[in-house]
């Protein structure tokens, strides 16, 4: 019994190092989870406007620097103005506060503020990783509470949200 444990243990290490050292095989990682192929040098941000019907004024301005941040801090491109390997335009296309929660008496105890974003990435080295997809993001807050009071907590959460997904959906192999 105490062979076999000792064996057990011995083939235990011997997994870990050979996973530790990828057993010779070369694996393409990053620690941001990008995968950025090493052709691509450069990535753009558009300004995105807000269209939708209910508008805040920090918003664009949020989301675009966010975008900019988000690639600027976890790959290793550089940002030019405009027609970058990397490119992103699109627009916010809503922008709503719901109900989220009504408690028995049929009170509201939660609202929702949703932000929905239209993007059209454009990958300039690999067309079929292109694409024009929309994203949603939402956080909730107390109805005792009006938007006007929790909009600059909840916009720079919910774009951080946003802003992660587009980042996974455009430089990710997931």
């Amino acid at each position: 019994m105490l062979k076999r444990m000792k064996g057990l243990k011995l083939a235990v290490v011997a997994l870990v190092f050979c996973l530790l050292t990828g057993c010779g095989v070369a694996i393409k990682y990053s620690l941001s989870g990008a995968s950025i192929p090493p052709d691509a040098k450069t990535f753009s941000v558009a300004y995105f406007p807000n269209n939708a019907t209910m508008v805040s004024p920090i918003l664009s301005s949020t989301l675009t620097d966010a975008l900019v941040d988000i690639f600027s801090r976890r790959t290793r491109l550089m940002q030019v103005d405009e027609g970058g390997d990397f490119a992103f335009e699109g627009e916010i296309t809503n922008y709503t506060s719901t109900t989220a929660s009504v408690s028995s008496d049929d009170y509201a105890l939660l609202n929702r503020l949703t932000i929905t974003v239209k993007v059209r990435f454009t990958n300039a080295l690999d067309e079929k990783a292109s694409f024009n997809k929309t994203f949603s993001a939402y956080a909730d807050y107390e109805s005792t509470q009006l938007l006007t009071e929790v909009e600059g907590t909840l916009i720079p959460e919910i774009v951080d949200q946003l802003v992660t997904d587009i980042f996974q959906a455009s430089a990710s192999n997931w």
